[in-house]
Order: structure tokens, then sequence, then C-alpha cells
């Protein structure tokens, strides 16, 4: 998949290219770039200032460095994670969460209901409840979601009636069910019991609401999926039009270049095979309004010869290093050197809101160099 993205640097143009032939193939570059990222075309920004949930952001920061690149890879269950937020905005303990976001060829691997368990109110006399019953129920018919038939539950466990903060049920298949048929997410229901199901004289635990409390504390249902994609570059095939003569390049999304004289391009050719920094800067390139992190990142890029006899500095493979002894001897027409390519590939992560003001975070396979070697 870095390749696709070196590959958008070095686009082709005419040797006096017109202000709309520029744009044009600007346009046409951005497109692919999208595409190489997954997204058809790119969300609008928040139509008002939002803050991303501090559970995604944490584990962005979890799972990436400020540059995105991944540092703990075992964390995430899939490649993608969605969060939403409730938007029934009425009753306290039903909530309601759009999943037309969702692709069809995501995998649902987990999904979890995230509620903010507010501090219990100071109540006069003994307690006579240590504990409570929190359970979550599907609802299946909403004229009637507090009778047996018109609900499933789906998880349920014991709290202590003191203490504060977020707890997390596991919901998987109703997700799933509802990603299969959307007409049947009629959204979930929370009660509240004391032991055995008893009924308790006052609510002895309450959940923050989306109506009523911070942007910070608004329950969340928080999707682990994987869409399936995974490293490739894609094919000179795949682009008739960018054949490389001249670089084209969208704006910071820039290679280093020589403006030296003719000697010093070619003792720049013969510098040995190494990594080279390939900044790219979504603000530059129009994307900040909707990624939220990281601002942009070094993808590498490799340069240098790969002159015989290949030493191990250069991480030859066999295939290159007979390859550089068949060209340096000349022992059969048309075979070249072997080439400066990435031997080692990282994954990025991006947190960003899509056209529905959600928050994912995506992981991408493959997009930067970690080192360089002669292949």
């Amino acid at each position: 998949m870095l390749g696709t993205v070196v590959l958008l640097l070095v686009l082709a143009q005419p040797a006096c290219p017109s202000p709309a032939s520029t744009a044009s193939r600007r346009a046409e570059a951005l497109k692919r770039l999208l595409e190489v990222f997954g997204i058809e075309d790119p969300p609008p920004p928040p139509a008002h200032s939002k803050q991303p949930p501090q559970y995604m952001v944490d584990l962005f920061n979890t799972v990436a460095n400020a540059d995105g690149v991944t540092k703990n890879p075992d964390v995430l269950e899939g490649n993608t994670v969605r969060s939403f937020l409730d938007k029934t905005h009425g009753e306290k303990m039903r909530f309601l969460f759009v999943l037309s976001s969702v692709a069809k060829n995501e995998k649902i691997l987990t999904a979890e209901l995230h509620l903010f368990r507010l501090w219990p109110k100071a109540t006069d006399g003994p307690k006579r409840h240590h504990f409570c019953q929190v359970s979550i129920y599907q609802i299946l018919d909403k004229t009637e979601p507090d009778s047996p038939q018109g609900q499933k539950l789906l998880a349920s466990r014991l709290l202590s009636l003191q203490g504060s903060g977020w707890e997390v049920f596991a919901i998987t298949q109703a997700v799933r069910d509802w990603t299969e048929d959307e007409s049947s997410n009629r959204g979930l229901l929370v009660t509240v019991h004391g032991l055995g199901g008893s009924p308790l004289d006052s609510p002895a635990v309450q959940f923050a609401s989306s109506r009523d409390h911070h942007e910070s504390k608004k329950p969340m249902l928080v999707l682990f999926t994987d869409d399936g994609r995974r490293g490739a570059s894609l094919p000179m095939a795949d682009f008739p039009d960018l054949q490389p003569q001249d670089p084209v390049l969208p704006a910071k999304m820039t290679v280093p270049k020589l403006n030296g004289p003719r000697s010093t391009r070619s003792l720049d050719r013969l510098q040995p095979c190494q990594r080279h920094p390939l900044s790219v800067d979504f603000e530059e390139i129009g994307w900040s309004g909707w990624i939220i992190s990281p601002r942009g990142y070094n993808a590498y890029h490799c340069k240098g010869s790969c002159p015989f006899p290949l030493g191990e500095n250069m991480r030859p493979t066999n295939h290159a290093t007979v390859q550089s002894i068949i060209n340096a001897l000349k022992l059969s027409e048309g075979v070249s050197s072997p080439c400066c390519v990435p031997d080692k590939l990282h994954s990025i992560n991006l947190l960003y809101f899509d056209d529905d003001e959600n928050v994912v975070l995506k992981q991408y396979d493959d997009m930067v160099a970690g080192s360089c070697g002669c292949h």
C-alpha cells in the first residue's frame, strides 16, 4: 500500500501544464489517495465544534504514537473501531444508536454499550441493599418494551450501590441483528432491580443520559469490526493517466528534489540505498476538518543505488544478490541492478469523523516504510 502513496507523489504532467490541467491532476491524485484510505468522498467537517469521546482518544493513544504509527499491534481485535452516541434524547433508561454508517462488508467482532454511572444521591436512614442487578434488553416491540414478549435479555450483572464511572456491557448479538436487518433496531432498555429481581424503593443506580449530562458522559455504543482490507499496493495498470514524468505534488506531500548541477544529481544516484523522509500533511491536503489525529505522518521512501557487491547493510534478498552478480558480470542482456525498495512496512491509525459525525478509529496496513533494502 505504501507503493500507492509514493506513486501518487510522482504524477505525470505536460512540459507546460495549464492551471486547469494541474488542478484536474491534483484532484485525480487526491481521489486515488482516498481510495488508499478506503473512503469514497472526504466527510464534511462537523457542523459545530465537536469533541471526540475521550474513550476513542485514549484508545488511539494506546494503539498509536503521535504520528499515528502503530505501537501496540495486538490491542485492536480488527482494523476498525466505531463509536455512536445515543439518539433518543428522551427516556433515561432507553437508548437508540443509528448504525447506517457501518459498511455491509464489515464483520462485527465485538459490540459494547458504555454507560456512565452517576454518584448515588444521599438518602436518609440505613440502606437495606448493598447491590443491585442491572439488565440490558434488546427491544423487540416498541409498543410493549416492558413485556416479556417485547424484549430480549442481552446482559445482566450485579453492581455495588456505591461508586461512579463507566460500566461496559457486551451486546454483540443484538448489533449483528441490527446490521443484518436495519428495521429490527428498536433500541435498548436498561432496568435496575434489587437482588433476585425485587423492586427498589428509589432509583439506586442512575446512568447519564444524552439529554441531561455533559458530552463526556453520554451513552455510547462501541463497535470493534474488520472490513477485510489488508495492505496491498495498487498496480501501475490502475493509473493509466499517471505515468511518471515530472512530479505534481499535493502541497506538502513532498519528496526532497535536487536542483544542483548534473554532477550533484549523479552523485545522489550513487548514494547507497537508504530511507528518506516523505511528509504527508493532512492540513495541506485539505483533510484536517474531518481527521482528528494525527495531523500528518512521515511515510518515508526508499532511494539510492544497489551496487555490486551488495553488503549486508543493504539487506539484500538472495534473489537480489544473484541479480546483482548477473548484472555486474553482464551474463545476460536486459538484467538491471536490484532496486532500492521498502523491506519492512508499518501500519498507521487515523481517528476521524465519518459522514454522520461519529468518531472512527481505523488502522491501515503497509503505510510507512520502516526500512529499505535492495530487492
